[in-house]
């Protein structure tokens, strides 16, 4: 557990609570995946991805990995954020290569069309038993976090049923229909909640919220499909379980980041790589904890750069509660040895 005592002790819990510490805790978004032999082994006898985050025993064993080699502060679930369409009703299957695909939604008919967001569950059954299994296993000093798409994000995978460079497609259906494309927003956000709480229930100590394409909404349609479900989502997880911390990622908001953790109830905001780390400083640790943001190229290219780059973000948010991590996912040509020293770096800064 995070507190022994009465003294909470899991590094991550304690910056997410908003301590300012000597050293921040560290973890990696996609820390379990292809740039690991060992994750490629064990996908291997899954057979494919879907299998592999519905093994509960696979999925736990790829979630540790990166733990036992490199002991991250952090473990975060092996999962999808695609599996909560999937179990509202959506085909999905993932293509070699290429990514995931899902039947498309494009109209009123289609959102109405979706599962009761109360039937998730019999879907995402198995990620809960995987969260269970590395509340078990993980080293006692390790938080465990869950995590979801947020309901924008989401949203744009089943309307254009694939990633897409500027999320055309979700953006044409709000226009065309917003009344039906915010009865699907409210559908997700709804199946979320559900969701994280279950996976908070099976042990998960944080919770993240990933709103990978954020940076395409602006103004209203910001407000009303990146901050307001967000804000649903995080008060109805306080509501249900008030010591649980969550985690927002608005992936490249912009001027937007500032003010976001006040409007939302993020115990912390993520930060991509466009992100100044002294500008965060400035606005946005005012407002809690960060979490962020080195450029994930420097896990493929490594040297002195990535030592530096490290060390820079650390000692400019030195002075507030911060996580270090990436500024997104690990890629699969990075190189393990270059993710020890990224670790290396931080914590000698």
């Amino acid at each position: 557990m995070g507190a022994q005592g009465g003294v909470m002790t899991k590094l991550l819990l304690r910056a997410l609570a908003g301590e300012t510490l000597p050293t921040p805790p560290i973890w990696m978004m996609r820390q379990a995946g292809r740039y690991l032999p060992e994750y490629r082994a064990t996908r291997a006898r899954a057979g494919d991805f879907l299998s592999l985050c519905y093994n509960p025993e696979l999925a736990a064993e790829v979630t540790l990995q990166p733990i036992r080699r490199f002991g991250f502060d952090a473990s975060i679930l092996f999962a999808d954020i695609l599996l909560i369409p999937q179990a509202l009703g959506a085909d999905l299957w993932f293509v070699t290569g290429e990514g995931p695909r899902l039947s498309t939604i494009t109209d009123a008919a289609g959102v109405a069309a979706l599962k009761p967001a109360a039937d998730v569950h019999e879907t995402l059954a198995p990620i809960y038993d995987t969260v269970r299994i590395l509340s078990r296993e993980l080293p006692a000093e390790t938080t465990l976090i869950g995590f979801a798409g947020a309901p924008w994000t989401v949203a744009t995978y089943m309307i254009a049923g694939r990633g897409t460079p500027d999320q055309q497609p979700a953006h044409a259906f709000k226009a065309a229909d917003r009344a039906a494309f915010s009865a699907l927003i409210d559908r997700i956000a709804e199946a979320t909640i559900l969701y994280l709480s279950a996976q908070i229930e099976a042990g998960a100590e944080v919770v993240k919220l990933f709103d990978s394409w954020a940076g395409s909404l602006s103004g209203q349609d910001f407000d009303d499909f990146a901050i307001a479900p967000t804000r649903r989502i995080i008060a109805a997880l306080k509501e249900r379980h008030p010591a649980v911390p969550v985690i927002a990622f608005p992936r490249e908001a912009g001027a937007r980041y500032v003010g976001f953790a006040r409007a939302t109830g993020a115990d912390c905001v993520g930060l991509d790589t466009s992100v100044d780390p002294g500008w965060a400083a400035e606005k946005l640790q005012v407002d809690g904890c960060v979490q962020g943001n080195l450029d994930p190229r420097h896990m493929v290219t490594g040297g002195p750069d990535l030592v530096a780059e490290a060390q820079r973000i650390t000692r400019a948010l030195r002075g507030g509660p911060h996580v270090f991590n990436l500024g997104h996912g690990i890629t699969p040509d990075a190189d393990p040895d270059n993710v020890a020293r990224m670790i290396e770096a931080v914590r000698s800064a």
